[in-house]
């Protein structure tokens, strides 16, 4: 077998464990079999996948650079010190912490600086597009602090910036977080540190599905304002699957505290190498040129669908996703990700604001350009996708011999035929 994998010898994995090389293969066959539109998935570049298969994986090194618990850290302090350092001139931050294995994990560092058991948050509420993190019931957030959500605008679905207000200036939150997984529009960071400011709480808004786009210039950055902002390198961004907290020179000691050794031990070296990469593609034009192209995809993409009968919540989209409303065409978000899986377009099915289904059926989808802005797609390709989402959501079936999907299946494998993933 010829196919390369980055980093790594594949014909001695093929040799030892054909299993998994079959599922190595499979999975990269599947990615350049179809329209991945995951707003929160990309491709990671071969530099960066070459890092994450390194050696500096078999290190153990608890701590920070120059203040290891294990010797022989020498080289993967010089990484580490990197990744630090990209980040801070990448974001403009005072300080960044790249060790948090995930969002998730620097997200629990976050309330691990700033909060203790029983205090209050104030956060979006997951069904009008806030993450599970953010306080909901079944997470740690939920469980060990006291949390109070706002939500977004009946009229114009949109973060209700009056009910932020009034709920922080009554119940006077420690933490006032801002930043989700379903948001399409711009996020006024100003008003969120003024309405911190008057009741005396910590501004951290997470970004992890949109960090990607601060870092290409393309939309304004929320580091100016918050006290700490947490994200993910893998959305938008095209790192590795992996986190990152980029805060206030008063906040590093909290921080880097609670990362270690509160909340994590040993880091991921290998990961952190791979931060690095990422951190010095982001800085580069390329980079700026493709972040601003996701916005513009996922804009005509947006109109396209709502051409459709599709209707984009908020009315469209200011940012890599657009959260659609499928009620209009009679169809649940269970069905359209399953009409559209069949037809070799993988998207996810996603609760709107005031859904009237159960999360799990949901009442619309999400769909992000991050993907296939990478495979070099534009306006046009969005318009062509656009109207082959409407067809398999609309007229298609979950079975993928169902004509319709095996017609759309066949312009969709036309398609990434010309865009393909990981081009030979």
């Amino acid at each position: 077998m010829s196919e390369t994998f980055y980093g790594s010898d594949f014909g001695a994995l093929e040799a030892f464990d054909p299993e998994i090389a079959g599922v190595l293969v499979s999975e990269l066959d599947r990615l350049r079999g179809g329209l991945q539109l995951i707003a929160s998935e990309n491709m990671s570049s071969p530099a960066v996948l070459t890092s994450l298969g390194s050696t500096l994986s078999n290190k153990y090194a608890e701590g920070y650079p120059g203040r290891r618990y294990y010797g022989g850290c020498s080289e993967v302090d010089k990484a580490e010190s990197l990744a630090i350092e990209r980040a801070k001139a990448l974001f403009e931050a005072d300080h960044a912490n790249v060790q948090p294995h995930s969002g998730a994990s620097a997200n629990q560092a976050v309330y691990g600086a700033f909060m203790s058991p029983g205090d209050t948050i104030l956060a979006m509420s997951l069904p009008h597009g806030g993450h599970l993190t953010h306080g909901t019931k079944m997470s740690f957030s939920g469980k060990w602090f006291n949390a109070v959500h706002y939500g977004v605008d009946k009229d114009t679905e949109d973060i209700d910036y009056d009910e932020v207000e009034r709920l922080a200036k009554e119940h006077r939150p420690k933490v006032i977080l801002a930043g989700g997984s379903a948001i399409p529009r711009l996020i006024d960071f100003e008003f969120f540190r003024r309405v911190a400011d008057e009741v005396g709480a910590i501004f951290w808004v997470d970004a992890a599905h949109f960090i990607g786009l601060v870092a290409g210039k393309a939309i304004p950055s929320p580091v100016p304002h918050a006290d700490v902002v947490s994200f993910t390198t893998h959305k938008v961004l095209r790192g590795p699957r992996s986190g990152a907290i980029v805060c206030k020179e008063e906040h590093r000691a909290a921080i880097d505290k609670a990362v270690f050794p509160m909340m994590q031990g040993g880091p991921q070296m290998h990961t952190i190498a791979a931060k690095a990469t990422n951190f010095k593609e982001c800085a580069t034009p390329e980079y700026q040129a493709y972040a601003k192209q996701v916005i513009a995809n996922a804009r005509v993409l947006a109109e396209t669908l709502g051409e459709k009968g599709i209707r984009p919540t908020t009315g469209g989209t200011d940012t890599h996703l657009s959260l659609h409303d499928l009620q209009q065409v009679l169809v649940t978000g269970a069905d359209a990700e399953a009409r559209c899986d069949a037809a070799g377009i993988t998207l996810n099915k996603n609760a709107i604001p005031f859904d009237p289904q159960k999360p799990n059926i949901a009442s619309g989808i999400r769909v992000g350009t991050p993907c296939v802005t990478t495979q070099g797609m534009g306006e046009d390709e969005m318009r062509t996708i656009g109207g082959l989402i409407a067809r398999a959501v609309v007229d298609g079936d979950a079975d993928p011999e169902h004509a319709v999907s095996k017609e759309v299946r066949a312009e969709v494998t036309d398609l990434v035929t010309r865009f393909p993933a990981y081009a030979r």
